[in-house]
């Protein structure tokens, strides 16, 4: 059984599209947010004054539009009375075209402006809990600088850090991803749910060098709140092994071994060994020995093949 923490599985970290002054930051850290709520304002005198000019533009644009397309339709009847020329009226036509430029031209800078205005107000698109707070009311910021980070809430994960040896017992056991995995809390054990193994750390962290695995909830309780301290466990399916104290190993020609009993003539042997685990207490073997086989234990490294051995009182 190993012990981890709830977490959110996406984090998102929100940010003005435009640099600004930061004139109202609307949550802290711990509230809950909603799709379309506002969370900043950007001081947007600078923006409005933009697309107020930009308006201005349209208009100037619109009119001088609307005084070519007369000049135009005009030279195109006097041309048809053969009254002006070809050259008058192309020049006519190239102002009409000049005049539509300039008129698409200024509602391409109204939109650029309408957006800027919009980009004054940070939303969310998303429901969850700020988690983090990266600027305050006043401060001057850059575009993409992170104001708050909300944890959604939508899906949750928990992640166990897992030492090497408990990491490389796993891979062994051929334990991947989409395993299922039980989940409890710590404080009420009663309160469960299951999980996938999404994500397994293909590295240990270089502090603590222990390897992380992220495992996906599936509907967890109300309960398994953000940082919740939760208790993980996985069934594997494994072949049968034996343990044996660690003062039974010895090493023969590069290879573990131990020594075992002839149980009719008291003699002892080596025999070579698999171990798939083992630590300051204990050795995990999963082959080379057989059920009812006695394993001499205590003084292995001066016994030699064929010598004989007594068995203390109450050894089995």
């Amino acid at each position: 059984m190993l012990t981890g923490q709830v977490v959110a599985r996406d984090e998102m970290n929100l940010a003005f599209r435009i640099d600004g002054k930061v004139i109202e930051r609307l949550v802290g850290v711990g509230d809950k947010v909603t799709p379309g709520a506002i969370v900043a304002r950007l001081d947007s005198q600078n923006e409005l004054n933009s697309l107020r000019s930009a308006e201005a533009d349209i208009a100037s644009a619109q009119a001088a539009l609307t005084q070519a397309e007369k000049v135009e339709a005009r030279q195109r009847d006097l041309l048809g009375r053969g009254i002006t020329t070809r050259a008058i009226f192309d020049q006519t036509l190239q102002q009409l075209q000049t005049a539509q430029a300039q008129l698409e031209s200024a509602q391409a800078r109204l939109r650029i402006a309408q957006d800027r205005v919009n980009y004054t107000e940070l939303k969310t698109e998303v429901t969850g809990t700020v988690t983090a707070k990266g600027a305050e009311a006043g401060e001057i910021v850059r575009a993409g600088q992170m104001i708050v980070r909300i944890a959604r809430e939508d899906f949750k994960d928990a992640v166990f850090d897992l030492p090497a040896q408990a990491m490389v017992m796993l891979v062994g056991q051929r334990v991947a991803r989409d395993s299922i995995v039980q989940v409890a809390l710590l404080s009420n054990p009663k309160i469960r749910t299951t999980g996938r193994v999404r994500e397994v750390s293909p590295q240990p962290d270089p502090l603590t060098r222990s390897y992380s695995i992220r495992m996906a909830l599936n509907d967890p309780p109300q309960e398994m709140l953000l940082g919740a301290a939760v208790a993980g466990s996985i069934s594997v399916d494994s072949a049968p092994v034996m343990t044996l104290p660690t003062s039974a190993l010895v090493e023969a020609d590069g290879r573990p071994s131990v020594w075992v009993v002839d149980p009719v003539s008291s003699t002892v042997s080596l025999r070579s060994i698999q171990l798939v685990r083992y630590n300051e207490n204990a050795l995990v073997i999963a082959a080379g020995l057989q059920d009812g086989e006695v394993v001499v234990t205590a003084g292995v490294n001066i016994l030699h093949p064929g010598q004989k051995v007594t068995l203390l009182s109450g050894s089995s």
